[in-house]
């Protein structure tokens, strides 16, 4: 009855998992929130008020389908403060990572052309290759190289039928990043090919320490890069992001813009405004530490419970926690801690089938003392499994 390619997308089990802790809640039981990919923190004050004033204002009505000149050029000075010149006429403000996602795939997929992707990685890559009858191929990555793919791994993937390669960096669920050597020459490589490199920088600025380059484009200008005000922003409900293409790119990219979305939300968009100003960048740089020091109070205590953190995080917010001891599928293993513990945890099969049964993904989107709570009921499901720490 419905098209084929709704019924080859797979459940995102994260939300069903979500869903769980909800009817738990309903219920009156408290639930320790590990699995959705969202900072807990509101909204930073500055960037509210921005948004109260621009409604008052009467910024309601639509913009241009680029986005408004004033927050391009912001997002231009804000590379600039990275290091990197990025002409304001090459961003292109979009509704949500999600939708340059959609942009970017409608712009360089044709139909049955191949989009490298990694396993794992964000579930909803592959649905936006398919969205536009192109079709997702897997790169399996693994913990000896940082869950990032190789230069000779990226190599052996492209074939004829590759058009384009979707990298992450820093990546979710596993917050590590591409080497820069390694990105330098992928971009090479993809280029000698006629192809495209896509770089989803989601999660820039959310590193744990010194990181190989603060954007992509101080590595290679010939880079497609995703972004977004959702992540170190704190912005995901705007559903606001942004994308950087070639100057070639500029005029086929507005156009697809121009058709189907016809332009991002007006109030997000002046509120976003506020979120390079310095008392709003302050707010986020704070938040920034407190991600740094979730994840060192997380990673201990799952060590000390008896798993495995193959490769820490370069940034973002997320672990990826090996539970081989426990003798369970990532899978059962999620659903009997939500149901018997109320802890709500996201198994590996949400990021693809390589090696997904021995994963799951902690994100540190909670305070300190729920990620102590989180701890005392995990020690408390491995006695009860009869699983020894």
């Amino acid at each position: 009855m419905f098209s084929a390619r709704s019924n080859e997308i797979a459940p995102f089990v994260v939300m069903q998992l979500l869903q769980r802790a909800r009817e738990y809640e309903n219920q009156g039981k408290t639930v320790m929130h590990f699995e959705v990919g969202e900072p807990d923190f509101q909204t930073a004050e500055p960037i509210l008020a921005a948004a109260q004033s621009a409604i008052a204002a009467g910024h309601t009505k639509y913009t241009s389908a680029q986005g408004i000149p004033e927050l391009r050029e912001r997002i231009s000075c804000y590379y600039q403060s990275l290091g990197v010149a990025v002409e304001p006429e090459r961003i292109l403000v979009t509704s949500g990572a999600s939708g340059g996602l959609t942009l970017l795939s409608a712009l360089l997929l044709d139909p049955d052309d191949e989009l490298l992707i990694t396993d794992p990685g964000y579930p909803c890559n592959d649905v936006f290759a398919r969205l536009v009858g192109a079709r997702p191929k897997a790169i399996k990555v693994h913990a000896k190289n940082r869950f990032q793919p190789t230069l000779d791994d990226f190599a052996a993937a492209w074939t004829e039928n590759t058009r384009a390669a979707l990298l992450a960096s820093p990546g979710n669920p596993t917050g590590t990043m591409l080497a820069a050597g390694d990105l330098a020459d992928m971009t090479v490589h993809a280029t000698e090919r006629q192809g495209f490199l896509i770089l989803d920088e989601i999660y820039q600025g959310l590193n744990h320490g010194p990181v190989p380059y603060q954007t992509g484009l101080a590595v290679s200008d010939d880079l497609y890069i995703l972004n977004s005000f959702s992540k170190f922003f704190g912005m995901t409900g705007w559903r606001l992001g942004w994308v950087v293409v070639p100057p070639q790119a500029i005029a086929p990219i507005t156009k697809l813009a121009q058709n189907l979305f016809i332009s991002p939300s007006t109030p997000a968009q002046y509120a976003a405004l506020a979120a390079f100003d310095e008392d709003a960048m302050e707010i986020h740089l704070q938040r920034k530490e407190a991600f740094v020091q979730r994840a060192a109070v997380l990673s201990e205590g799952l060590q000390k419970l008896g798993f495995r953190i193959p490769v820490a995080p370069d940034g973002a917010f997320y672990l990826y926690v090996d539970i081989s001891h426990t003798g369970m599928s990532s899978t059962e293993f999620c659903w009997r801690l939500i149901d018997e513990f109320q802890v709500a945890v996201t198994p590996g099969a949400d990021f693809g089938g390589h090696h997904a049964d021995h994963y799951v993904r902690f994100a540190y989107t909670t305070n300190i003392e729920a990620i102590g709570l989180g701890l005392e009921r995990i020690e408390d499901a491995l006695i009860a499994w009869g699983i020894n720490a």
